[in-house]
């Protein structure tokens, strides 16, 4: 017998044929366009974040989810997922961190080029989850500073939607003078990074 199928049976006529990003507030005269050089890069950095994936058990399995098509986390920029932490700007830990990989991650996290940003993904990764054994770290904020925490066991892929839009308001709007303030590199000194 053949499955029946459940999406997309019916066309629904589109509300708009295309979406436009709201732009940054701005002066604008015939033939120009003035704003702040930090709203636009903003704008740049918020559409196209590469996230590195960095899976290491269950909550991996959601992840694939988040990829696949029927949630598709490349509709809100992050076509590009990649592997090598040279070339992304959103360390995503997935998962059960031991404290024998805990290096790893740090190692990984600073070969990322800044700015970088990281969201911890599901409760083993925020807090150690139920491994509350002399193995497990608990939290990757004891080794990386984490900017959105995404918590449940696992997490549901939209969950992780919601916790990557957060990313994105993050990125947009933080200031291009934030990670050479007094505070910033203060709050890197408490990690031991330079």
């Amino acid at each position: 017998m053949a499955r029946p199928v459940q999406y997309n049976i019916t066309d629904k006529p589109l509300e708009k044929p295309y979406s436009i990003v709201q732009g940054p507030e701005g002066y604008m005269g015939e033939g120009f366009f003035a704003s702040k050089l930090s709203d636009v890069v903003g704008l740049a950095r918020k559409n196209s974040i590469w996230p590195l994936p960095f899976a290491t058990s269950c909550c991996g399995i959601e992840f694939m989810a988040l990829m696949a098509s029927h949630y598709d986390l490349a509709r809100f920029g992050s076509e590009r997922v990649s592997f090598t932490p040279r070339q992304c700007d959103l360390l995503m830990v997935i998962g059960t961190i031991a404290k024998k990989m805990a290096p790893v991650v740090k190692q990984v996290y600073l070969q990322m080029a800044e700015p970088r940003w990281v969201l911890a993904m599901g409760a083993c990764a925020s807090s150690g989850g139920i491994f509350d054994t002399y193995s497990v770290l608990q939290g990757i904020d004891q080794i990386i500073p984490v900017d959105v925490y995404v918590p449940g066991c696992p997490p549901r892929p939209e969950a992780v939607i919601d916790g990557f839009l957060r990313v994105q308001e993050l990125v947009g709007s933080e200031n291009l003078r934030r990670r050479n303030s007094p505070k910033y590199k203060e709050l890197m000194e408490t990690y031991g990074i330079q």
